[in-house]
Order: C-alpha cells, then sequence, then structure tokens
C-alpha cells in the first residue's frame, strides 16, 4: 500500500504484557527508508532499554495501541526521556490481512503514522493520571455500598421487616439505628423509641413497620455483617475522598473545583473525579464535540443512503459517561433551566434517553466553563434578586448595629 509520507522518522510500537515489538521506518537525507525492528521485555529493565533505544532515532512520532492497560508503563519510560508518545485507538487500526503478527502490526502502526493517518488519543497529565487510581477505586467502593445496601434492604424484607415503606432513607440517621437496635434484639417499643420525630409516619405506621416475626438467627447474623460492610465502607470512602481532595488542592486545581460546583448537579466529589478524568486544558480537546465523542455522549452517526440508521451511544470513557449521568439525574430535580431541558426531552424521549441527553449538555458546559474559566450562569435564575433576597436580613442587621436604623424598623 503507497501512502504518501508526512514524518520522516516514526516508531510504532506492538504492546503487550510480556513482550514490546518496536518498528523504526526512518528516512535518510537521500530518501532512502530504513526499516529497524527491536524486541522487549516487560520488566523496568526492557522498558528502559526500550526508552533509550527510542532516544537514540530521535523520531518524530511514537505510537502505541491502547491495549488494556499494558500501554501505561512505556508509556510513563518513553515520557521519562522526553518523549510523548501518541495512544491510538485499537479499532482505528487494521492489520493487513494475512500479516498478522507483532512485528508487521508494529510496521503497520509505524506505516500508519508516517502517513499521518492516525490521531492521538488523550492522556491527561502525569499527576492527573496518578490521582485516577484514587477516583476511580471510590467510585468503585461506591457501587460496593449501593450493594450492600440493597442486601440489607432485601434481607430486612424477606424477614418481615416493611421499615423502607415508612421511611424515605433506609440509612438515615434515625432509620439505621432502628435497624441497629432490631439486629441486637431489642423489642419493638424500645426500638420505636429511637424514632425521630421529624418521620413524616405515623408511630402506628412505623410500630407496623418493625414487626419481625420472622427475624430468625440467621437473618441476624447476615444482616450484622452486612451492616459492618456499610459502615466499614463508608468510613472507606470518607477517606478516599479526603485524600483526593487534598491531592487536588495542593496540585493547584482549586479553582477548577469551585467553578464546576456551580453547575446544578455537580457536587464537591463530583467535580474532584470528573477533573481528574478531563483535565483543565479543554484546548487539548479542540471542541467540544470532540470531547463529547471521546467520552461517549454524543448521538451515534451512522448514516448510509440517505437513511438515518441507529443513534446509539459510541464507547468511550465509561468513568466520565457514569458521572454525568448522576449529575444530569441530580439536575433534572433542581430548580434550573437544565431541568425543563430534562422535562422537554423526556416527553419525546423517555427518561433514559433524556437522561444522556442532558450528561451530553452537561459536559458542552463544562467544556465551556473550562475554556474560559468562568462559572455556570443559568438563564431562569435573577441573580440580583436572589442576591438581594439572601442577604437582606444581614445587612438590616448591620444597619440596625452601627445606628442608621433605628431597632423598632
Amino acid at each position: 500500500m503507497e501512502l504518501t509520507p508526512i514524518y520522516k522518522r516514526v516508531i510504532g510500537l506492538d504492546v503487550h504484557q510480556a513482550q514490546i515489538s518496536g518498528c523504526a521506518i526512518v528516512e535518510q537525507a537521500d530518501g532512502t527508508v530504513s526499516v529497524e525492528r527491536h524486541e522487549f521485555g516487560g520488566f523496568k529493565r526492557d522498558r528502559k532499554a526500550l526508552a533509550e533505544w527510542a532516544h537514540s532515532i530521535s523520531p518524530d512520532v511514537v505510537v502505541m495501541e491502547s491495549t488494556g492497560i499494558y500501554w501505561k508503563s512505556p508509556f510513563a519510560a518513553l515520557e521519562s526521556v522526553g518523549i510523548i508518545a501518541w495512544v491510538v485507538n485499537a479499532r482505528h487500526v487494521k492489520a493487513v490481512p494475512g500479516r498478522k503478527t507483532d512485528v508487521a502490526d508494529a510496521q503497520w502502526l509505524a506505516t500508519l503514522a508516517r502517513a499521518g493517518l492516525l490521531r492521538a488519543s488523550f492522556i491527561a497529565k502525569a499527576d492527573l493520571r496518578s490521582l485516577r487510581h484514587i477516583a476511580r477505586h471510590r467510585q468503585k467502593l461506591g457501587g460496593m455500598l449501593a450493594s450492600e445496601k440493597n442486601r440489607l434492604h432485601k434481607l430486612l424484607t424477606d424477614a418481615g421487616i416493611r421499615l423502607g415503606v415508612v421511611v424515605s432513607d433506609l440509612h438515615g440517621q434515625s432509620a439505621r439505628a432502628m435497624v441497629k437496635a432490631l439486629i441486637a434484639g431489642k423489642s419493638v417499643p424500645e426500638v420505636l423509641s429511637l424514632a425521630s420525630n421529624r418521620l413524616r409516619a405515623s408511630r402506628e405506621d412505623i410500630f407496623e413497620a418493625l414487626q419481625a416475626e420472622e427475624l430468625t438467627p440467621a437473618h441476624r447474623f447476615v444482616l450484622t455483617e452486612i451492616m459492618v460492610h456499610i459502615e466499614e465502607l463508608e468510613n472507606r470512602i470518607a477517606r478516599f475522598d479526603a485524600e483526593l481532595l487534598r491531592s487536588l488542592r495542593d496540585a493547584g486545581y482549586g479553582v477548577p473545583l469551585q467553578l464546576l460546583q456551580t453547575l446544578p448537579g455537580i457536587d464537591l466529589m463530583g467535580a474532584a473525579m470528573l477533573l481528574v478524568e478531563i483535565g483543565v486544558d479543554m484546548s487539548v480537546f479542540g471542541s467540544a464535540q470532540r470531547l463529547a465523542s471521546w467520552v461517549g455522549m454524543c448521538p451515534g452517526n451512522n448514516e448510509s443512503a440517505g437513511k438515518r440508521k441507529s443513534g446509539r451511544i459510541r464507547k468511550g470513557n465509561a468513568w466520565v459517561r457514569r458521572l454525568l449521568c448522576e449529575f444530569a439525574q441530580a439536575a433534572g430535580r433542581s430548580r434550573c433551566a437544565l431541568k425543563d431541558k430534562f422535562q422537554a426531552l423526556n416527553v419525546r424521549k423517555g427518561h433514559k434517553r433524556s437522561i444522556v441527553a442532558l450528561g451530553h449538555k452537561m459536559l458542552r458546559t463544562i467544556y465551556a466553563m473550562l475554556r474560559k474559566k468562568t462559572h455556570y450562569v443559568d438563564k431562569t435564575v435573577d441573580y440580583e434578586a436572589l442576591m438581594v433576597a439572601r442577604n437582606a436580613p444581614r445587612w438590616l442587621q448591620m444597619l440596625v448595629k452601627h445606628g442608621y436604623v433605628p431597632a423598632h424598623a
């Protein structure tokens, strides 16, 4: 296949767990092209040798496929010698039929890169890549916590306890105290005394919901273990949250954290976990459309013979997509323009598609906020009137304190 070269010195790397195949295509000053191939292992000494070999060639471009997590160590080794490799989407690189070997893959990568046919994927800065370990494991812990809470609810129902019917949150302070008392074997009147007066349900309904004739010793054992695990996960998540926020603030990301929280639906931890995934430099994406495509929140583009086919979203960054769906769920319940947008979409598209569409809109808004370094301004909110309403009592109190307004006024 004849391709017009754009880069003169290119290295392609086919990365596996225990082996790295490298192919360098170098165009000499007289126009001749030389091909050099090397095989490296997967250990630290091998990655160091790879970095030294690549540095000796002084390549214009180094490309590798994003094969699982195996690309990360070679990428870091090349980064340490000043080479920023291109990590390309494996779907964009098709091996030539009949030539499927590691060496052929590396040479095909180098050939495509030499012709300028590959596009580098977004790779975050080293400090944010390191913090992703904290943020992503924190998301995993959140999923585990939700699963354990569901198991607790299911087991209580199996034992005949219908506390979830009369309280809005089975894991609120009052409800959790009652569940612990039931597990400890206390009587229903003793458990009922722990109920908060703020509960909307009547005492009679709560009393009936706490009746647990089917609560066996096996139920108590499993409920005790689940409750211990829930509290352990909550404490662990709190430690992850504290470490992530401390690291981001120490690294100088305090201002972007505050900006993101001005968008309805995003809290402090949501802003922190989003920030470590997409970073703060939006110029690397170029446009909001490319950012949405990278995340996988944009509509699919599948049209043939003038007919538009499936519009399913593409694969992308699942961690960001999950966060955006959570943000959209929260924003859809808030008092802002995003709620109006969600309600309008919900009529036509249904709940799930509306969540994805609203998440897409929020991502484009986030792109603009980070690029311009400005907070979110909602078109349905009168900020001046809101500021006066919130601060008027305090202003009046200060006027009275300093004698400008009589106290009886």
